[in-house]
């Protein structure tokens, strides 16, 4: 049979061994190779064309349609025949043990070939776990996908070896959560996790530097409505601590600050000024900091402020 092949001339990719422009598309074998040298220059490209034949625009409309979104939180991203596990044949009847014993065989091979490499074996554990760590901080799926997204970056560029994978996925799921304006704390991941916030940090600010990932500062008016539900306080007083956040920002006073310290003092003052006081120890154990910060960045935003409070 003929192999499917196009060649196409593409004045900005060019064949790194010899120089060649005539670049062929192999879409047979999946490959994209010189058209002057042979070398193969990229392997398992997708062939976006359709996989039948028209003759005419009511055959084109009526065989054309839409298959499954390509998902990253898949180890093969979604593309991929299964075999299933039912052992019944179109009809629904039950296929015999000789035919079963034959599939059985036919799924652990398949399962095998489908993570041969170090890579989609790495991927299976680490999806794996995004999932789970995902899940139970309450992450919606938008999040996991970009999260395996900038998970898959950093296994290409190779960042993952020598490293611990929970590590460097709760990483991943930190920087994207900072990314999207989604209010998760160091703790909250830690403890959904099981990994120390220091291992986190670490793998973090690694993955941000090589990656080159533009991580927003974290607003710390994005933690209020949490902190405060938490607390059981009302829209008043989120208000007035965003208030205050907005306004510690304008004279620079949060630079270097924690964002959850800040966001608990502010709600500690507002809580106050509202009649609904809670206790340092009660906004220290929501905000999962001690009451120490609380003390220190609240005399700091009354001093700075011009904040008339007594507590």
């Amino acid at each position: 049979m003929a192999t499917k092949t196009e060649s196409v001339s593409i004045s900005t990719a060019k064949c790194p061994e010899c120089g060649g422009k005539r670049i062929i598309k192999d879409y047979e074998r999946g490959e994209l190779l010189c058209g002057s040298c042979g070398l193969i220059i990229a392997e398992n490209i997708e062939d976006m064309g359709p996989e039948w034949r028209a003759f005419d625009a009511e055959q084109k409309g009526k065989r054309a349609r839409g298959g499954a979104p390509i998902k990253y939180m898949r180890p093969n991203k979604g593309l991929v025949t299964e075999i299933d596990q039912y052992n019944r044949d179109i009809r629904g009847a039950k296929i015999s043990p000789r035919k079963q014993a034959q599939l059985y065989r036919i799924r652990k091979w398949h399962k095998r070939v489908s993570i041969a490499t170090s890579m989609e074996r790495n991927l299976v554990i680490a999806l794996a776990e995004l999932d789970r760590v995902a899940s139970s901080l309450g992450l919606p799926e938008n999040i996991k996908e970009s999260a395996a997204l900038l998970y898959r970056r950093a296994v290409k560029e190779e960042l993952i070896r020598g490293r611990l994978i929970e590590s460097v996925v709760a990483a991943v799921i930190y920087a994207i959560c900072r990314m999207q304006g989604i209010p998760r704390t160091l703790d909250e991941i830690s403890k959904a996790s099981g990994i120390e916030k220091k291992e986190i940090g670490r793998a973090y600010r690694f993955i941000k530097i090589e990656l080159d990932v533009d991580v927003p500062l974290t607003d710390p008016s994005q933690y209020v409505p949490k902190f405060a539900t938490a607390l059981r306080l009302g829209g008043s007083v989120q208000e007035e601590a965003i208030k205050l956040i907005k306004k510690s920002l304008r004279k620079g006073l949060i630079s270097g600050r924690g964002p959850t310290g800040v966001a608990a003092a502010a709600l500690y003052i507002a809580s106050a000024m509202f009649g609904e006081k809670r206790t340092q120890k009660e906004v220290a154990d929501v905000a999962g900091v001690t009451e120490v910060t609380i003390r220190n960045r609240y005399r700091e935003l009354k001093k700075e402020l011009g904040l008339k409070v007594n507590l």
